[in-house]
């Protein structure tokens, strides 16, 4: 069968390959398109999937992000018209169903954050499934339409399915001329262009970054999502600060560091599965797979810096806490596909 995928942002990447990689191996062929925003191209390019590249970013204004939409939609149409594509898959991307319900394809849409109302709406209301994490209440997702046998939740986190074999590697240290005894902190950026956050940066971070800077103990390594945010850190000439300005791997740099401070929601969530201490200083409304994370004690959230508590991570080998298998999400997601190495992996469609 052939199977469309879009990636929309950089984490939608990690997310989904493990599910691509099982779809290849049963014998399926994908395709892969992406937008360029932050790192996404350069990580695909680190993978080494063939990909088409399809559009642009439009800010974080609703015109810009209208015009980019639109004229993206387009381009997806000239690139799936003639393809034959049997059933589609993203997380996130607002085109992707959009393109589907024109060409009558079966798609399924995820989202593990639900007040990102304007684009899941849309996306909820065309897509053929909605795949999300059971932590979101019901009666959240059905304001979006996504309710009756178009909606699917499924157990745990999504960071717990497609971290199931990940192991650190400690070269990233190296790479990036860390000292392994001195205590790592890891800085995540807000995604100041999503619309839900309208173009706002966290005003928390710059000091949080001087914080870290003046504890003579720390080395802080900052992941910035665009070269405008590295522009504005490298600025500051904070002393043990490091800002990559290719993609490096995170998920090892999390695993193995002490601390992490964020502003988005997946790098929380990737520290929560890895067993780092991690604060949230995310501007917009939390989401239901946040709030539960703060309740079980695995995200605290940062109102000042003083608050950081600095100190070398003890235990754990940088695994995930709970692993689940991707085979099981790809089975929700994908109920149209007959995997022949899997055959419990059949489902029908849903409606």
């Amino acid at each position: 069968m052939r199977v469309w995928v879009d990636l929309t942002n950089t984490a939608h990447i990690y997310v989904l390959r493990p599910l691509v990689e099982r779809l290849e191996q049963a014998g399926h062929h994908v395709e892969i398109t992406a937008r360029p925003l932050s790192q996404t191209v350069q990580a695909l390019e680190d993978w080494g999937h063939p990909h088409t590249v399809v559009g642009r970013h439009g800010g974080a204004g609703r015109a810009g992000k209208a015009r980019a939409a639109a004229e993206r939609v387009a381009a997806l149409v000239r690139f799936v018209r003639g393809r034959r594509f049997h059933c589609a898959l993203a997380h996130g991307s607002t085109d992707l169903p959009v393109v589907c319900r024109l060409f009558g394809i079966p798609n399924t849409t995820m989202f593990d954050y639900e007040w990102a109302t304007t684009q899941l709406g849309l996306n909820c209301r065309l897509a053929s499934r909605t795949l999300v994490p059971d932590a979101i209440p019901v009666e959240r997702l059905e304001r979006l339409g996504a309710r009756g046998r178009k909606l699917v939740r499924y157990p745990g986190l999504k960071e717990e399915y497609y971290l199931h074999d990940f192991r650190p590697d400690r070269g990233v240290l190296g790479e990036l001329g860390l000292d392994a005894s001195s205590l790592l902190c890891i800085v995540r950026t807000s995604p100041a262009y999503a619309l839900y956050l309208g173009g706002k940066e966290s005003a928390l971070l710059p000091r949080v970054l001087r914080r870290l800077a003046d504890d003579d103990r720390t080395q802080t390594v900052v992941l910035a999502r665009t070269p405008e945010q590295s522009d504005a850190i490298d600025a500051l000439r904070l002393p043990r600060t490091v800002v990559p300005r290719k993609t490096v791997d995170a998920r090892s740099l999390i695993a193995l560091g002490d601390v992490v401070v964020s502003a988005g929601g997946t790098m929380n969530r990737e520290a929560a599965v890895l067993g780092t201490p991690v604060w949230s200083v995310f501007d917009g409304r939390m989401g239901a797979v946040d709030e539960l994370l703060v309740r079980e004690g695995r995200l605290r959230t940062l109102a000042s810096p003083d608050d950081l508590e600095l100190a070398k991570k003890q235990g754990g080998d940088g695994r995930p806490l709970r692993r689940r298998d991707p085979a099981d999400l790809l089975s929700m997601a994908l109920p149209w596909i007959v995997c022949r190495r899997r055959p419990e992996l059949v489902g029908t469609v849903a409606e």
